[in-house]
């Protein structure tokens, strides 16, 4: 399964989707919030899954990256230039 989540670096350049079946890959897919949202019931039992599965230790949620405001505009030089991964908290 090809799957496309974000698209921080922009558009993915066109390529051979038949290529993926020659790969042994049936499914190309890019997921978006809205489509998993529509349902209700549906989106309450996948949060669940989630919440549990972070608690049992399947999924680990990795701490923000902490910098005091002054120091706004270099934490913003290194997003634009990619030096950074995760999430980034500015705290007064």
């Amino acid at each position: 399964m090809f799957v496309s989540f974000g698209s921080a670096s922009g558009p993915i350049k066109a390529f051979e989707l038949g290529l993926l079946a020659q790969k042994g890959s049936l499914y190309a897919t890019r997921p978006s919030l809205f489509t998993h949202i529509a349902n209700r019931r549906v989106y309450e039992e996948m949060s669940a899954d989630v919440v549990d599965a972070v608690r049992r230790g399947f999924i680990s949620i990795d701490r923000p990256q902490r910098f005091p405001l002054a120091e706004a505009a270099k934490v913003h030089a290194a997003l634009e230039s990619r030096q950074t991964s995760g999430s980034i908290v500015l705290a007064p």
